[in-house]
């Protein structure tokens, strides 16, 4: 929402991959970083030999271990740390992943981030009934298909809501 104080968060749209009795977990989509996957690739010793991931921002995913890499990617598949989200995306924080997208070009539609956005549980139903998020049910072409920075008003869309017309103060009827 508009409101939202914690700069972490504004102006943000979160995949959340897991929401359940202990909490919840997502990752940013709309955040780029200046680094780049060639980059990151380099720094961290895998030979990256599809090129055509070369120029993929690596995203601010949020701010829980932001000095650790998540992936969020299509197809889901059988990595060593993936979060099976559901049949067709996975989140993965193992370095394999990152090794088969550099050697193979699998999986073919990723989302590689540093860090995650995590709830405690209670944390996000809270947020939620303070009128802090607004939810919308997950569009994948809009994460992997659209600019980064064109995404929040794409997911607001699916709503009907034109955010930059959105209002900072928010009401319970």
């Amino acid at each position: 929402m508009p409101a939202m104080a914690d700069q972490n968060f504004s102006r943000t749209l979160t995949y959340i991959a897991e929401h359940n009795e202990n909490g919840a977990m997502g990752v940013i989509v709309n955040r780029p970083t200046d680094m780049r996957l060639a980059t990151l690739f380099e720094r961290i010793d895998i030979p990256l030999e599809h090129h055509e991931f070369a120029d993929l921002p690596v995203y601010f995913g949020g701010p829980v271990q932001s000095d650790r890499g998540f992936v969020l990617h299509r197809p889901a598949g059988a990595w060593h740390s993936t979060l099976k989200v559901s049949d067709t995306i996975g989140l993965t924080s193992s370095r394999d992943v990152l090794q088969s997208l550099a050697s193979e070009g699998e999986p073919g539609e990723v989302l590689v981030a540093l860090g995650y956005a995590g709830w405690s549980a209670g944390q996000l139903e809270h947020e939620l009934a303070q009128n802090a998020w607004l939810t919308v049910p997950a569009d994948l072409s809009i994460v992997f298909d659209l600019p980064s920075e064109e995404r929040l008003a794409a997911a607001m869309q699916l709503l009907g809501i034109d955010f930059a017309k959105l209002s900072d103060v928010a009401g319970h009827a």
